[in-house]
């Protein structure tokens, strides 16, 4: 009884405890602290100051740096200024803005420094306090460009810049972006050349000026520019600027750059009247410049290996982003997602359809490469054996939707993952081309192979000509142009294979088209190039891991034998078997095994431990294909990835 009263009082002494923290004393606990003021959101009105000019000099290529000089004109007895560095941009799917990159930021009007202070909150705002006289306000700072990878991506070397404007300007809180008003010029190296969408190019003495344009458009207009340059014209308005790392990079073969011309043919021949009055091709073949493959309405940036074109055969690999790229100028840029357009490049972006804007997009990169010839056929087909061996045992596929992949380049900013395949990574791109490939062929398949995506693309993203602007879409606007070209079930077929996880691999679309997904001991042409390449070993469709050339384990995927005996990222395959490691010597013991429950005896180093690991796989080397059904002489996927320019058939 006693011990019950005392358990009694100390129940009622903690209640009572709780009720004075919670409501008899707040004065005691830790108020917020209100927020400051909301920056203001932005309307559709011009930029009443008139236009800014901004005035970058890219000369020091030795260190790296882009000078910049900006002005933003106000009207009288305006008091503060908010400037916008941009941090949600178009092509990147997240909040990117290369804002640590931007130094030695200064404000001056009239002659004198001004006072500026970045907002606590939203860290890409800088508020600016003006003098009663302010009528120009200069901003002045350096965009210091990533001298190793480490540090980020490289855009500027001793031979070739990439200049994106977003990395170093600023612009007026509170407006649309199209509403306000530039007058772009860039100083370059003496002798450089420079390739830009952007309208009115004026060149005197290294300094190009650009006609006046607005900041979307400027924006949505990089520059590539260097020592080494040279253009082609593809036909249909499309041209290709080329900045290399050495003169005789810059050569192709008349049959090579007659693909090109093809490419731009089928792609047109897919998608109809171009958005676009111009399109131009920025293009580095280099390895010193840092990795990119980014569209925009009339012009794309990619990065090319350096001798691409004067071993084009060698580098067919590496060729995909090409027509992917041009495709976006209709899917992404056109053509966008409701919720992915915003009105600056502060709002959010809701990233939800990703597998039409990018999802479809990979599809036809797949598609138009091979019917154009600027990959091979056996290339592309190993391409898509790769993705799809990938998802057949992908255990991550059975927790995560393809949509919530989506949101991916927003949660994981693209960083690596530890267990990619549990963890999931940006599968709207491939997974979704599979899938774009099942609607493809249901369409054919209902409509006796009369009609195809080909038409969905024509009917939903053929543009208007001319220099056109955005027009956007939602999930309903999808299904009804499905539907209009072959009536189905879309809205059921799409969500179920969109936002259901735990769906059978998406292989039905190579299945429907005649092929289906196989396992041989030799890679396909796609992974062997990569092996080459690499001089690496990915053994992730056996033994569950990936091996870099230096023998460290540089990928697990969860739940394979490699996993399962311990093996983890980082660990270091010292011996097979007692032989010291090499990829032959592990291949070999690989083999040997096969058909066997007999384990290959691992030495792996992991920091300062070593461990024998035994390991059972009796699969031997496994490496997926794409093989066509037997009995059939042109499959449904053989069809689609035939050339189509010159006719309207399907």
């Amino acid at each position: 009884m006693m011990a019950r009263m005392r358990m009694l009082l100390a129940a009622a002494a903690l209640a009572a405890f709780s009720a004075q923290s919670i409501g008899a004393q707040p004065a005691l606990l830790p108020l917020a602290v209100p927020l400051p003021a909301a920056i203001p959101q932005p309307a559709d009105t011009p930029w009443p100051g008139g236009t800014m000019t901004l005035d970058i000099d890219a000369t020091d290529v030795h260190r790296g740096l882009f000078r910049v000089t900006q002005t933003v004109p106000v009207l009288a007895g305006t008091s503060r200024i908010t400037l916008l560095f941009p941090q949600w941009l178009p092509g990147n799917h997240a909040p990117r803005g290369a804002l640590a990159e931007l130094v030695d930021l200064r404000f001056f009007a009239e002659g004198r420094a001004l006072t500026w202070k970045r907002d606590p909150v939203e860290v890409y705002a800088f508020h600016v306090d003006l003098p009663v006289d302010a009528r120009v306000v200069t901003a002045k700072f350096i965009h210091t460009s990533p001298l190793h990878s480490s540090e980020g991506r490289v855009t500027m070397t001793r031979e070739i810049l990439n200049l994106q404007w977003d990395k170093m300007s600023l612009y007026p809180a509170g407006h649309y972006v199209r509403r306000i008003a530039v007058r772009p010029s860039v100083t370059l190296p003496l002798g450089w050349t420079a390739a830009s969408a952007l309208d009115g190019a004026r060149v005197e003495a290294g300094r190009v000026t650009w006609g006046v344009t607005d900041y979307e458009t400027l924006i949505d207009s990089p520059i590539f520019a260097g020592a080494y340059f040279r253009k082609w014209d593809l036909g249909n308005s499309v041209t290709m600027s080329v900045v290399a790392d050495q003169p005789e990079q810059l050569e192709i073969a008349p049959k090579n750059l007659a693909s090109l011309n093809a490419m731009v043919e089928e792609v047109l021949h897919t998608f109809g009247t171009p958005p676009f009055d111009r399109y131009d091709y920025l293009v580095a073949l280099s390895d010193r410049i840092g990795g990119i493959g980014l569209e925009h309405l009339r012009s794309s940036e990619s990065q090319l290996a350096a001798f691409n074109f004067i071993d084009w055969k060698n580098h067919d690999w590496d060729r995909n982003v090409l027509p992917h790229e041009l495709a976006h100028s209709w899917n992404g840029k056109y053509r966008r997602p409701a919720r992915m357009w915003t009105p600056d490049y502060r709002q959010p972006m809701q990233d939800d359809l990703l597998w039409v804007y990018e999802g479809q997009t990979h599809f036809w990169g797949w598609v138009h490469a091979a019917r154009s010839g600027v990959q091979d056929k056996d290339m592309v087909l190993g391409t898509m054996a790769l993705a799809a061996g990938q998802f057949a045992q992908h255990p991550g596929r059975g927790w995560r939707s393809l949509e919530d992949t989506t949101h991916d380049p927003i949660v994981s900013a693209r960083k690596a993952k530890p267990y990619d395949s549990l963890a999931r990574r940006e599968d709207y791109y491939q997974e979704g081309a599979l899938i774009w490939l099942e609607a493809d062929q249901v369409i054919r398949e209902g409509t006796g192979g009369k009609r195809g995506l080909d038409d969905f693309a024509r009917a939903f993203f053929s543009g208007r000509g001319g220099a056109a602007r955005q027009v956007t879409y939602e999930f309903a606007d999808v299904v009804a142009a499905m539907t209009a070209v072959y009536p189905h079930d879309w809205a059921t077929f799409f969500k179920d294979r969109i936002e259901r996880p735990g769906r059978p691999a998406p292989l039905a679309g190579i299945e429907k088209a005649g092929y289906r997904l196989v396992w041989k001991e030799e890679p396909n042409p796609r992974e062997k190039v990569h092996m080459d390449r690499t001089r690496g070993l990915d053994l992730s469709f056996s033994l569950g891991l990936s091996i870099d050339s230096d023998g460290d384990v540089s990928e697990t995927r969860w739940d394979s034998p490699a996993f399962n005996a311990g093996i983890v990222p980082g660990a270091r395959i010292v011996a097979v078997d007692q032989l010291a490691y090499a990829p032959d010597v592990l291949k070999r013991a690989i083999t040997r095994t096969k058909g066997q429950n007999r384990a290959i005896e691992l030495l792996i180093r992991r920091g300062d431990r070593f461990q024998t690991v035994p390991l059972i796989w009796s699969g031997g080397l496994r490496y997926p294909w794409l093989e066509r059904v037997s009995g059939q002489a042109a499959a449904g996927l053989d069809r689609l990835l035939a050339p189509k320019r010159g006719s309207m058939g399907q």
